[in-house]
């Protein structure tokens, strides 16, 4: 309509160009006292972009922020950035949030705000374990589950908080505790070794090993199930715990297990 005034239209309005109507440039519109415009409606058109590079054995991600855009990323994760970016480190929420993301997700303690200057830039993230990296989308109404340290960053309209899975990640021997992604944008979560997607369509079920989980949809039935059909029998195969899913969602893995790499560094480090 020709009275509304969005940031991105053109003034004046274009029918009223055409009519020739004297036109008065609109007043500005001043917040209320004490009261901060949310920045996050500034990027509701304007979304970051992504390149993907050296996957799936190393993989980078670029993120390509528009002007005065801002991204958060997990502390560590910064490889590279474009000279006139400002970098912020912060607890993301608080003393209290950074000691439940470090001690019970896995994360680090201090996060880090990225901004871009005013004619955009880019900053280049990575994983901790050799592997791949993908751009996870993030929907209102979707909350993402994401695994203990595979978190790498997320656009301006996605918030992560320290999420309880349950016991049953707890007993997997993975951690009871993740990151549930919420909002609107992307996430860039890191795997190790290569990324597998599964997609399960209503009622269908897949079993996964508990430590090759890396995300999936929250609004998923997820059950902690044995391996074997006894605990005795579990124990001697080796494969311990496994999720049972069941769809509709998608459940992103990784072909190697962390775990394992914990145990393979332990076993010969205490043997050297």
């Amino acid at each position: 309509a020709d009275g509304e005034i969005r940031p991105d239209a053109r003034w004046p309005p274009r029918a009223a160009r055409a009519r020739g109507d004297p036109v008065t440039a609109p007043r500005p519109v001043r917040p209320c006292r004490g009261v901060v415009p949310p920045r996050a409606v500034l990027w509701k058109t304007v979304r970051m972009k992504i390149q993907l590079r050296h996957t799936p054995s190393f993989g980078v991600a670029r993120l390509l922020l528009a002007g005065n855009e801002p991204v958060t990323v997990q502390g560590g994760a910064l490889m590279a950035y474009s000279a006139a970016m400002t970098v912020d480190a912060n607890t993301n929420g608080g003393v209290l949030a950074g000691l439940k993301r470090s001690v019970l997700s896995g994360e680090s303690f201090f996060v880090s705000t990225v901004t871009a200057p005013p004619q955009g830039g880019w900053a280049d993230v990575v994983g901790t374990l050799p592997g791949d990296i993908i751009a996870l989308p993030i929907t209102a109404g979707r909350d993402q589950f994401i695994t203990r340290g595979s978190w790498v960053a997320n656009s301006y309209g996605v918030s992560t908080e320290t999420k309880w899975a349950g016991a049953r990640n707890l007993i997997g021997g993975e951690g009871g505790f993740g990151l549930r992604a919420f909002g609107e944008g992307q996430a860039l979560v890191s795997v190790y070794g290569a990324l597998d997607v599964m997609d399960l369509g209503p009622g269908e079920q897949v079993i996964i090993d508990t430590g090759h989980v890396v995300s999936y949809d929250m609004g998923m039935s997820v059950e902690l199930r044995q391996s074997s059909s006894s605990l005795w029998r579990t124990v001697k195969s080796g494969e311990g715990f496994v999720f049972l899913f069941t769809g509709p969602g998608r459940v992103l893995l990784q072909s190697r297990n962390p775990r394992d790499l914990n145990a393979y560094i332990t076993s010969h480090s205490a043997n050297s």
